[in-house]
């Protein structure tokens, strides 16, 4: 008989999911031994492992995380043996399992407290995919790399703002309209560098909202469209917004 060592963990970081991956992957895991990669897809999951004594046994550490509306959602999965039989085994992991979760716990609170830090130090974005019944309404850039390519309407966040408040604020910039946030729809990675920052360190967030009043009006585009979502494949978007169109479909009523 072998024991085993089984522990779960879920935090959420109010931070992007580059700053939640980078500042978790900085900060390590809370283990005495040195782990072994086995696997990082950056800024989605990674996978660490650490031997046992003598070769015997195996722990097992993988992270996901998932983007919500309150931040990064991080999912955290201990698994392994120290490899011990019998009886001994079964008490040796227990111990094992113990001192794990003591140090999960501990570290937990500092990764936390971590990843919030370095957000307020990278540049934030935020998309709106406003939607009336079966439609979204869709802007055409006016101008740079990106000239006659479509995208959510939204910019950077500013200081002191939450992203809530930033996306109203865009809004009404770019297109004069009073605009409610309904539901998170995802997040992307910004491959460029945003605001002087370094590349891929900044991500943008959209929400699925509508309009509450107001008509819209391409005030820094160069042009605004209602489209059906059987017209979404047809547009040529930039690279960060075609990611959020399976989702952004699901959203949108059925003609």
């Amino acid at each position: 008989m072998v024991g085993v060592i089984r522990l779960r963990f879920t935090t959420t970081v109010e931070a992007p999911l580059t700053v939640a991956f980078d500042v978790g992957r900085a900060l390590g895991r809370p283990w005495p031994r040195p782990t072994r990669e086995i696997e990082s897809v950056r800024p989605w999951s990674d996978v660490h492992s650490v031997e046992g004594l003598r070769g015997r046994g195996r722990v097992t550490h993988t992270r996901w995380f998932t983007a919500t509306a309150e931040g990064t959602r991080v999912e955290e999965l201990i698994e392994g043996s120290t490899g011990l039989p019998g009886p001994l085994g079964v008490l040796a992991d227990l111990a094992v399992r113990r001192r794990l979760a003591r140090a999960m716990r501990a570290h937990l609170d500092v990764y936390a407290a971590a990843a919030q830090a370095r957000a307020r130090g990278v540049v934030r974005v935020v998309g709106a995919a406003l939607v009336e019944g079966d439609r979204v309404l869709v802007a055409q850039r006016s101008g740079g790399s990106y000239d006659g390519c479509w995208e959510f309407p939204g910019g950077k966040v500013e200081p002191g703002e939450s992203e809530l408040e930033a996306l109203v604020r865009e809004c009404a910039e770019e297109l004069g309209v009073v605009v409610v946030p309904e539901e998170f729809l995802g997040e992307v990675v910004l491959d460029g560098p945003v605001g002087g920052g370094a590349p891929g360190a900044s991500t943008m967030r959209v929400w699925v909202g509508r309009v509450e009043s107001g008509t819209p009006v391409a005030h820094e585009h160069a042009a605004l469209r209602w489209v059906g979502r059987d017209e979404l494949d047809d547009l040529d978007w930039i690279a960060a917004d075609r990611p959020l169109l399976p989702a952004l479909r699901t959203h949108l009523t059925p003609p």
